[in-house]
């Protein structure tokens, strides 16, 4: 199957001098030996110039995006199984889904300078495609998929290991995993909303049993409240209860 697959990239003619530029930087970038330049360059190509340059609609980067998004998952999940011996299955799912988000994707291209490689069509310049968070993590993903087609399991892991390595705080991403104030700062930043903000509604109890009840705002609108012994948990129960509200 893996020869097969392959196979489908393979080509004897020769790169144009721009697109072996752009190999050999990602060489440099993956530190792997590059076998067949083309899936490559078949990696960092945007869809918007199928069209101009007269390609298949699969000549894009996507199909290698949709092959990088399964094997960047098994790499992963290798990753964290091996770090997090004592952690239950919750705890990993969580973790995954922080590394493999969109978000952490497209930090890792800018990191590596692949929005400079990217090849877009002359119309599409300036429109801030090379700058996009999904066309950025599509591009890292399909990187993964050609290093996996090109050079092995073995070589697409060591590349994502090496990036991992040094772009993610284990220490802060897991402390963050399940503060649902974290999650619900990061998720209004995202949808370019104003920091969410908490008001006590009601306390009662004696002074060593209270019980609070704290109502969050985002964009200055109630959204929920939530209740705990602590403002803390009460501020986290309602942070989690907006979460939930926001993203139906």
């Amino acid at each position: 199957m893996f020869e097969k697959l392959r196979a489908l990239f393979q080509s004897e003619e020769p790169l144009p001098p721009e697109h072996q530029k752009r190999v050999d930087k990602l060489q440099r970038i993956t530190e792997v030996p590059v076998e067949n330049p083309h899936i490559y360059i078949r990696a960092l190509r945007h869809r918007s110039t199928l069209a101009d340059e007269n390609y298949s609609p699969t000549d894009s980067y996507e199909r290698l995006e949709f092959l990088g998004d399964a094997v960047l998952d098994l790499i992963v999940t290798e990753i964290i199984f091996d770090l997090f011996p004592k952690e239950e299955e919750g705890f990993l799912t969580k973790l995954r889904a922080k590394l493999v988000k969109g978000d952490t994707l497209a930090e890792f291209a800018r990191e590596l300078e692949l929005n400079e490689l990217l090849l877009l069509a002359d119309r599409a310049h300036g429109q801030g495609i090379e700058n996009s968070k999904s066309v950025l993590s599509d591009v890292f993903e399909a990187l993964v998929g050609a290093l996996y087609l090109d050079a092995g399991y073995r070589s697409a892991s060591e590349f994502v290991r090496s990036v991992i390595e040094q772009y993610i705080n284990f220490d802060t991403i897991t402390n963050t995993l399940d503060n649902y104030k974290s999650l619900l700062l990061e998720f209004a930043q995202a949808n370019k909303m104003e920091i969410p903000t908490y008001r006590v509604v009601k306390e009662k109890g004696p002074g060593h049993d209270k019980t609070f009840e704290i109502e969050v705002f985002v964009d200055n609108q109630p959204i929920s409240t939530g209740i705990g012994k602590s403002k803390k948990k009460a501020e986290q129960q309602a942070a989690r209860k907006a979460l939930q509200i926001l993203k139906k």
